[in-house]
């Protein structure tokens, strides 16, 4: 296996291979992580890993979407994440390749970055300005059937979004959809609207096949979930907790 240590990133989030993470660093232990990557040439691989935080920890205030104007800025690398900060997060990650990292005027920074390799975490370093971890690169093993698979997995995800239309912004066309085994998986399982627990779990998948079918259950379910939505009485969706996503 090949091992490697990287700067890592503790999200509220998943990230997949192939899927673009865009992020506002505000944390102080954040920004020093992106002006040590912005001393890589252009030419080479800035890399950070990503990692989803366990339920229960602390939800890190720089996250993907809007800036966090309450976020602390002068907090040491392992703060909110307990005396053992490998505990404190899943064990499976996702290499990320920062194609554009901009640092504004305020010292903070915009960066754009994309998931590449999935990586299993060994060890978490809080001794310099920002967490480091040693990581072992996941081999993307195939597995039987992945191509019956996926192709199984594109109807019940068009039939997905057919039904959760008008639901969510974020949307693909038939025309858009893979039909590459390994992206279609990485690709429903950043797409469909699923709690962290559950992309955690595709994340983890031990190959591609196994991945898919998993994926076909949770839609089917989800799809059957959405059809019957309107039926329910409207004070019980208003009275359901709003996703953390």
């Amino acid at each position: 296996m090949t091992t490697a240590r990287l700067p890592l990133f503790p999200l509220n989030a998943v990230l997949f291979p192939g899927l673009v993470l865009p992020l506002n660093v505000f944390e102080e232990r954040y920004r020093a992580m992106m002006r040590e990557l912005l001393k890589t040439d252009e030419s080479e691989p800035r890399r950070f890993a990503v990692v989803a935080i366990r339920d229960g920890h602390e939800v890190a205030p720089t996250a993907p979407g809007m800036p966090d104007g309450t976020a602390l800025t002068d907090r040491g690398p392992a703060a909110g994440f307990g005396p053992d900060p490998l505990k404190s997060f899943h064990p499976v990650g996702c290499v990320a390749d920062a194609a554009t990292i901009r640092e504004r005027p305020d010292g903070s920074f915009e960066v754009v970055a994309t998931g590449t390799t999935r990586v299993r975490l060994l060890s978490v370093d809080a001794s310099g300005p920002y967490l480091t971890a040693e990581l072992e690169e996941l081999p993307e093993k195939t597995g039987d059937g992945a191509g019956t698979l996926a192709e199984g997995v594109l109807r019940a995800f068009r039939n997905y979004q057919k039904r959760l239309a008008g639901a969510r912004e974020r949307s693909l066309s038939g025309d858009e959809l893979p039909d590459e085994p390994s992206v279609v998986s990485y690709l429903v399982a950043a797409a469909a609207v699923l709690d962290i627990p559950a992309k955690q779990r595709l994340l983890e998948a031990p190959d591609i096949a196994a991945r898919l079918r998993e994926e076909l259950k949770l839609l089917r379910a989800e799809t059957a979930v959405i059809r019957h939505l309107p039926s329910l009485p409207a004070v019980t969706l208003t009275h359901t907790p709003p996703s953390p996503n």
